[in-house]
This record gives C-alpha cells, structure tokens and sequence, in this order.
C-alpha cells in the first residue's frame, strides 16, 4: 500500500493539527522525502544534519545502503522550527517525545491518528510513506537505479516494484 501525492499533502496538513504539530509535520514530512523506516526515523540525529550545506546523512538499517540526500528548502525551515521550539537538549536526536526519544510504537500512533484527521479512508501507518516514496520517484520517470539507490536497497528486485507499475513507461513509444 501506498499514498498517492494528493494523500501525502491531506496527511501533512492533518499531523500539524495535532498537539505537537510541527514535530510531527516533520515526522511524516521526512519519513517520506528520505523513505525512512520507523527505526531508522527515530534515530535521525541532530549531527545527521547539514542545514548550510541542504544535505542529511541517512542512517539505513536492515543492512540497507546510508546515503547524503538534499533537504529541500522547506523541510529545513520545519527542521529549524522544530529546533527553535525544543530549545537545548543533551538529548542527540532530532524527535523527542515527551519522556525523550521516540520508540516505534509512538511512530505508529501518531502517523495513524494523522490519517484518521485527514479522512483518508485507509489505515495509514509508516511504512506506507517509504513505499509511496518509492512510487513517487517512479511516477516521476526516475530509473530503477536511482529508486534503488535512495531507498538504500541493496538488492534490486526489492526495487523494481515501483517501477513495474509506472504506466509512463510506456508513454512515446509509438512516435
């Protein structure tokens, strides 16, 4: 399963309606620019980032491949936003609940409350966001490689999914 763009952005404005609205709009707004796992997002930590440079290093587990990916302008004012709203910490992540860092199971609950604000009519949860990002690229006429490579796939049959069912691949053909 997997959200279709115009279900990212309902599901972006909803977690900011949330009590916590600007962590958790980034939450969601990262766990699908960077196709984070669960565990891999809430391990995201502050020295991960380079706001002057616009770059993330991304942690991959699952013996996965850690790439630097771009931080779009957008998402680098949430993350200083967030920033300026946590103040100082000793803590080194970048997502602390209230008892400190984030586990799965919070993840979970607080992508699933989102979806249920904005009235998707499915379930959400977080891993849906890693494969819509995959889809995402897809649909956007990025080669297998490049999906392959940004999801950290180290194995390309787990890539090509998102690519089998990209109907403009077809698109000219005939010209």
């Amino acid at each position: 399963m997997f959200l279709t763009e115009e279900e990212i952005r309902k599901l972006l404005l909803a977690a900011k309606q949330s009590k916590y609205g600007t962590r958790d709009h980034l939450m969601i707004l990262m766990a699908f620019r960077h196709a984070f796992r669960v565990s891999e997002l809430i391990d995201v930590r502050i020295s991960d980032l380079d706001l002057e440079a616009g770059r993330i290093f991304v942690r991959r587990l699952k013996s996965s491949t850690s790439t630097t990916q771009p931080i779009p302008g957008d998402e680098i004012r949430a993350i200083r936003a967030l920033l300026r709203l946590r103040g100082e910490t000793s803590s080194p992540y970048l997502f602390l609940g209230e008892r400190g860092p984030f586990t799965r199971q919070a993840v979970n609950y607080l992508v699933r409350q989102a979806g249920e604000r904005a009235n998707l009519g499915i379930r959400v949860h977080p891993h849906m966001l890693r494969h819509s990002t995959g889809f995402y690229l897809a649909n956007r006429g990025c080669d297998t490689r490049l999906i392959q490579d940004y999801l950290g796939h180290v194995n390309i049959n787990h890539t090509v999914r998102y690519t089998k069912t990209a109907a403009f691949r077809f698109e000219g053909l005939w010209k």
